[in-house]
């Protein structure tokens, strides 16, 4: 059987809770929900924009993929958690822009409040 073991890296928001940036157990990296908080000042960013959010929460969850020997290719399945789906298809837009060929399976959810009040929280599962 195999162990699971705890991934961090310095270039993404350490966890704020009792949780940890992500596990890998076998091949597989389970990568907790990443809000738009800026690695270097341990704050969320300025920029309230869907877009700026998204750009940042994507930049989040690939280090700690990364951290892990992985790459934005072996992200295998998301889900998305908007404050307002009317958010959308701004947030697809950039979302798209990490994932030009075969995307990852994908959820998207309206949750009614996310962490910090931010207007996107993404997890993901990956293959390494």
């Amino acid at each position: 059987m195999n162990k699971k073991s705890v991934v961090s890296t310095k270039n993404a928001p350490s966890a704020i809770g009792p949780y940890s940036q992500a596990i890998r157990a076998g091949d597989l990296l389970f990568v907790s929900g990443q809000i738009p908080i800026d690695p270097s000042t341990g704050k969320l960013i300025d920029d309230v924009t869907i877009q700026a959010q998204t750009r940042r929460v994507m930049e989040n969850l690939i280090a700690i993929v990364n951290a892990s020997g992985g790459l934005a290719e072996n992200i295998v399945r998301t889900t998305v958690f908007l404050r307002n789906i009317d958010d959308f298809a701004d947030m697809n837009a950039i979302y798209g822009e990490y994932f030009k060929t075969e995307p990852p399976a994908r959820s998207t959810i309206q949750a009614a409040r996310l962490p910090r009040d931010v207007a996107i929280e993404i997890d993901c599962i990956a293959v390494i």
